[in-house]
């Protein structure tokens, strides 16, 4: 295989398109952007957007950050896009509801954590880290209409999810209808060439091409992936949900909560977010369909192969034995993350504030279904107020917090 067909497997495996029709489409385009680039003795330009919908960067976020490193082994140029504008839009593509809206205030606040999380997938010393604003900002109204020009009322109001709210009479804002429009114009600015997102995306993406060919430019390459299941097994990812695994959380609570996936998303996830191979991913999966693996021990590998990744091999060992200890012989871990309290709190916000629940309606969740402890006393009352003492708040099996009062 030579080194161009090599780099197209490379970037395509994993990808998802909704028809394959499209992926043979984009497949061949890339191939010949990149015999084209190679001929001009050049890198392509790849870049992923990201809004901010929250300060943590979570294993969902991963897939096509993975993909953008693939990029960047091969010596193409990778521009990091956190959308500060599209942010504030709010993306409906993957929403049956419009998105509680965002100041830009809170979204440039959660914005400092993303690049610095984002360097522990992408090389920090060949990532550009761009702000959409940059650009987005210095559009006039005749630069909006000028966009809006390209497309057509049907061509948003065919797609599913939109279709949906439509049907039920929900509110559809037409702010979010410039969504495509803001995230096709970053393309054109950053004159790509190639765009990587989630499946559920591609209208976006896709969108991106026409208006680059509008400004007279190639149009990117659009290569598009699967979303990631949250530990729930059945919605994507997403810490508003309380189904996600951040990347900087503790690396004991990674790794339970890896333990706690449904047997089925074992594959998928070692497809998606690992470092293995695909023929070492292909032989354990067979192994698995043939019965001569158990899905623990696969699972463990997949903990532990996670925790490596955010963290570092002494880490994830460690991770591994205090998960044995405290979930499978059921004692409490030896070491734990402290929390100051230093004045009574609402039991709610307590387990915001410690991390353990990513919202109120989480915290709730989590309390009604007898999963939160203090000091191994179930708590019944969502209301309970927590006075300054030293105590061992817990959320289900894997997540602790030590309680410790303002030291004097």
């Amino acid at each position: 295989m030579n080194r161009i067909d090599e780099q197209v497997s490379t970037y395509m495996h994993g990808s998802e398109f909704g028809d394959p029709q499209t992926k043979e489409m984009m497949e061949k385009e890339l191939k010949q952007r990149l015999i084209e680039a190679e001929n001009e003795g050049r890198p392509l330009r790849v870049y992923c957007g990201y809004d901010v919908t929250a300060p943590d960067i979570h294993l969902g976020h991963t897939v096509t950050m993975r993909k953008l490193r693939q990029f960047q082994e091969y010596g193409h140029e990778v521009t990091f896009v956190i959308g500060t504008v599209t942010s504030l839009i709010g993306d409906p593509s993957d929403r049956d509801q419009a998105r509680k809206p965002q100041t830009m205030e809170q979204i440039m606040e959660n914005a400092q954590t993303y690049a610095k999380q984002a360097f522990k997938i992408l090389d920090p010393l060949k990532t550009i880290v761009r702000y959409n604003h940059e650009w987005l900002k210095n559009l006039t109204f005749p630069d909006v209409i000028n966009l809006a020009s390209k497309f057509t009322v049907q061509q948003f109001l065919v797609r599913d999810r939109l279709h949906a709210r439509i049907e039920k009479n929900e509110p559809l804002w037409l702010s979010e209808l410039l969504y495509p429009l803001a995230q096709g114009y970053d393309a054109a600015f950053l004159k790509a060439d190639v765009q990587i997102g989630a499946t559920e995306q591609l209208f976006n993406l896709m969108s991106g091409r026409r208006i680059q060919e509008g400004f007279g430019l190639k149009p990117q390459i659009c290569i598009t992936f699967p979303i990631l299941i949250g530990t729930d097994g059945q919605q994507k990812m997403g810490k508003s949900l309380g189904n996600y695994i951040g990347i900087d959380e503790p690396a004991g609570i990674q790794y339970a909560k890896i333990m706690s996936l449904p047997d089925n998303l074992i594959i998928p996830y070692f497809d998606l977010v690992t470092r293995w191979p695909r023929e070492k991913i292909n032989s354990v999966k067979t192994e698995l369909e043939q019965g001569r693996l158990h899905p623990m021990e696969l699972k463990k590998r997949l903990a532990w192969e996670i925790v490596d990744i955010f963290n570092n091999t002494e880490v994830a060992d460690k991770a591994a034995e205090e998960f044995m200890r405290v979930h499978q012989e059921r004692e409490a871990p030896v070491e734990m993350n402290e929390y100051l309290i230093d004045q009574t709190t609402d039991i709610l916000e307590l387990l915001m504030a410690t991390g353990l629940c990513g919202s109120k309606s989480e915290a709730r969740r989590a309390i009604l279904a007898g999963s939160v402890k203090l000091d191994g006393k179930k708590v019944d009352e969502p209301d309970l107020l927590v006075e300054p003492c030293q105590a061992v708040l817990q959320k289900g099996r894997r997540s602790f917090i030590r309680l410790v009062p303002e030291k004097e």
